[in-house]
């Protein structure tokens, strides 16, 4: 079974975030991801990232004003300088922290604005920022978000984001795949990653409905990890859900499931 790696955005949400490298390694994680390193410099994250013997597998580029309801800026046309902008920055963080990969989230439409103007633009940054990440040798990946939990997200379903990844024409651009987003939007979870696991260089997950751990909702995943596995997924599954009760009670499944956190 897959190998987990926990998402400090979502969990471990009773301490601050520099707290949270010490709660993942006393809960047994070997790996974490998180939204956003920004707001503490990077020698101080990967202080505690060596201090808890974690490395860390994904992180986003810088998204805009996310507590100002921003979910990207990836595909907004009038932001593109501030796209690039952020870029640089995340160069910075991740030649410091050591992530493979890094996640481009396309934002919501900017009113005035064509779906083709958006898309138009999206093309256009990735190929900017697959460049920079190419030459330290780094993954760019785009993920696809449900337009119920963020109405209005450029990109919904995975088959937008494979169109989008063709586009931009880079060696090293992969799909996200999110579980809980894909089966909000279209289901077919299991076939989806029989038809594209060779462009999928992470995958998130979250029960539905709730957006809570796996166990508490619809979604089948002791067959949707078998198949991962069937279909040879070598990397971490994060997990980017909302822990119900709490996290420590949440990470049952883990060991229930088979999945493994080293």
């Amino acid at each position: 079974m897959p190998k987990v790696a926990a998402n400090l955005t979502m969990l471990f949400t009773d301490v601050p975030f520099l707290d949270r490298f010490a709660a993942a390694k006393q809960a047994g994680f070997k790996a974490v991801e998180f939204l956003f390193p920004y707001e503490a410099p990077a020698e101080k994250v990967k202080e505690l990232l060596d201090k808890n013997g974690l490395k860390v597998i994904n992180f986003n580029l810088p998204c805009g004003n996310w507590a100002g309801g921003d979910r990207g800026i990836g595909a907004s046309p009038n932001r593109v300088e501030e796209y690039r902008a952020g870029v640089q920055k995340a160069v910075e963080y991740v030649k410091v922290l050591g992530s493979p990969r890094l996640n481009c989230l396309a934002g919501k439409m900017v009113q005035g604005f064509s779906k083709e103007d958006h898309i138009k633009t999206l093309v256009e940054n990735l190929k900017y920022s697959a460049d920079a990440l190419g030459k330290i040798g780094v993954n760019q990946i785009v993920e696809h978000i449900n337009p119920f939990d963020i109405p209005g997200f450029v990109v919904n379903r995975v088959s937008e984001v494979l169109d989008v990844i063709a586009q931009v024409g880079r060696p090293n651009m992969y799909v996200q795949y999110d579980v809980y987003h894909a089966q909000r939007t279209e289901g077919n979870l299991v076939q989806i990653m029989r038809e594209h696991m060779a462009k999928i260089d992470h995958i998130q997950i979250a029960d539905n409905p709730g957006r809570n751990q796996p166990g508490t909702g619809e979604i089948n995943f002791p067959f949707v990890f078998a198949e991962m596995d069937r279909l040879g997924f070598q990397g971490y599954v994060g997990l980017e859900y909302v822990p119900k009760p709490d996290t420590l009670k949440s990470l049952g499944w883990i060991k229930e499931y088979g999945c493994q956190m080293a």
